[in-house]
């Protein structure tokens, strides 16, 4: 039996527009060209799926400073609907939790997920998310155009910074 390969790789200007496509694909809203300028810029934050060579699904996150505090906003975490399941979208996860790790210094990791996508809010669970908030309104030209705002602070902070 040959075992499947899962390999996370650069967004580069040479397949933005894959991403770009995975995107119109697996999410029911559109991203802005600055999204993918922003993108291109983010270096380890933003790769590409790729399962036995094929790109199946991407994640692309950004640091906000919101009360002062610095947190990783995962923009989006996404795959093909035939590539679910598979450890695609833990291994993207992981990749950020690792991000995160060698920051040191975000205190939460979190998101939006559409209020009825079951799937994702059990998967982000899993790996410690919860449910913070609910924005009414959030998505424009969508049903339902609610969200979760999922998040898991973040314990693993250097010892340096948790004597402040």
């Amino acid at each position: 039996m040959t075992r499947s390969r899962i390999e996370l790789g650069d967004v580069t200007q040479h397949n933005i527009k894959q991403l770009k496509r995975l995107n119109q694909v697996v999410f029911p809203v559109s991203y802005n060209e600055k999204f993918y300028k922003d993108v291109l810029h983010s270096g380890e934050l933003a790769k590409l799926a790729y399962f036995n060579d094929i790109m199946v699904g991407a994640v692309c996150c950004r640091v906000d400073v919101i009360d002062g505090k610095r947190k990783l906003y995962i923009m989006t975490l996404g795959c093909l609907a035939p590539y679910r399941n598979l450890g695609i979208g833990t291994k993207m996860l992981e990749h950020v939790m690792k991000c995160v790790e060698q920051d040191g210094n975000l205190d939460s990791i979190f998101l939006h997920v559409q209020i009825n996508n079951e799937s994702a809010i059990n998967f982000y669970k899993k790996f410690g998310f919860e449910i913070v908030s609910t924005e009414e309104h959030y998505y424009k030209r969508i049903e339902p155009a609610n969200a979760h705002v999922l998040a898991k602070t973040l314990t693993g902070k250097r010892p340096a910074d948790a004597a402040k």
